[in-house]
């Protein structure tokens, strides 16, 4: 008997998973435990491996259908194994089919052109498919020929980012304010300290790990900043889940560092390496993305430098990291070569007013601009 496979549940509140990919066509053979399809719902992508070794007998959902958990997806069985299934519509009587009235010129017209006449809509009397009927079909088909467009499904990933966008925005007061860390001294000390942490640990510090330090420390400092806005009171957090926001080829995935505050820089360097490279593969779970206080957005590597970052709900705020950028700053009332990092912090004004806001960003600022107190 064929073998269901169908679409997991990935969490509780998985409600639709799409198959994004399929790696196994109708016909193949497929090995249990071999990936035949990779599927994703809301910000996590996963493999499915197959159940039993047989052949793909039917796949019943195309790639970029989402279906709720529990649909089967495919079926494997051996091979010229007729699959039975019974449907609520096949036990439905067919209804007679109504026989279309058209003209004969019309009907000539259509046929020379190979139109299916089941498909016209007749405007005549009676819904008669009239000439006129059959030439409008024509030049619409041919409007549609000179004014292609490229439609795409959007899977499920690319619907929760819109509608967590659109609730961010219209659920939360946003304002985005802006500053600029001279990081001259920080970059002198990661050139520094990446010798050590290279040999020592495997890991190289980048700008981002000094950022989420940074943040972090001042999260600690600033624990109106670290909070969320509920029910008409707001709730601060003592400790700090920092989410890492992560591009991938389809999307967006926040990956979460839990108890952020107990790790070492270099710890913290580690944790926002593995979960990106999680992120890339698609092996995040659901607890993974689930829980941030606070989140963190770098734009800089595609050269941008000041943005307006969307709140990640229901957080209270979201720093921005821009392209770093070369600049003549003074130094002792000497004029030096200095390195500007841009950074944006958009926050809930329904949590906190623009001065402690400032505040925030400020000491943000002060920890990358002396960068050894990130250490200390």
């Amino acid at each position: 008997m064929a073998v269901e496979v169908v679409m997991p549940k990935l969490g509780m509140s998985m409600k639709e998973g799409t198959v994004s990919m399929w790696n196994k066509q109708v016909g193949e053979t497929v090995n249990k435990g071999e990936s035949i399809a990779s599927i994703n719902s809301e910000k996590i992508e996963m493999e499915i491996e197959s159940p039993a070794k047989g052949t793909v007998l039917d796949i019943k959902v195309p790639e970029g259908e989402g279906v709720p958990p529990g649909t089967v997806i495919c079926y494997i069985g051996e091979v010229d194994e007729k699959v039975e299934e019974k449907t609520e519509r096949d036990s439905q009587p067919k209804a007679k089919k109504e026989r279309k009235k058209i003209s004969p010129v019309a009907r000539k017209i259509a046929n020379g052109a190979n139109l299916d006449i089941d498909t016209l809509v007749g405007t005549g009397p009676g819904g008669r498919i009239t000439k006129a009927d059959v030439l409008q079909t024509l030049h619409d088909q041919k409007e549609k020929q000179t004014n292609k467009t490229d439609h795409q499904p959007v899977n499920t990933m690319r619907k929760t980012i819109a509608s967590r966008m659109m609730e961010s925005l219209q659920t939360s007061a946003q304002l985005t304010i802006t500053m600029k860390a001279d990081v001259t001294k920080l970059i002198k000390l990661q050139q520094q300290l990446n010798e050590t942490a290279i040999a020592r640990h495997d890991t190289k510090l980048t700008m981002t790990d000094f950022v989420a330090k940074a943040t972090i420390l001042s999260l600690l400092e600033h624990s109106n900043m670290n909070s969320q806005f509920q029910d008409g009171k707001v709730v601060a957090f003592e400790h700090v889940h920092l989410g890492i926001a992560t591009a991938l080829d389809d999307g967006l995935a926040v990956p979460v560092i839990r108890h952020a505050e107990r790790l070492s820089l270099i710890e913290l360097a580690k944790n926002i390496k593995l979960y990106g490279k999680k992120a890339r593969e698609g092996k995040l779970v659901h607890d993974e993305i689930k829980g941030s206080t606070f989140t963190i957005t770098n734009l800089g590597a595609y050269g941008v430098e000041y943005f307006t970052p969307i709140l990640n709900p229901p957080e209270a705020g979201i720093l921005g990291v821009g392209k770093t950028y070369e600049t003549p700053v003074y130094q002792d009332e000497e004029l030096c070569k200095g390195t500007i990092l841009p950074l944006s912090l958009t926050f809930d004004h329904r949590a906190l007013d623009g001065a402690p806001a400032s505040a925030f960003l400020s000491t943000v600022k002060a920890y990358l601009e002396e960068p050894v107190s990130i250490l200390l």
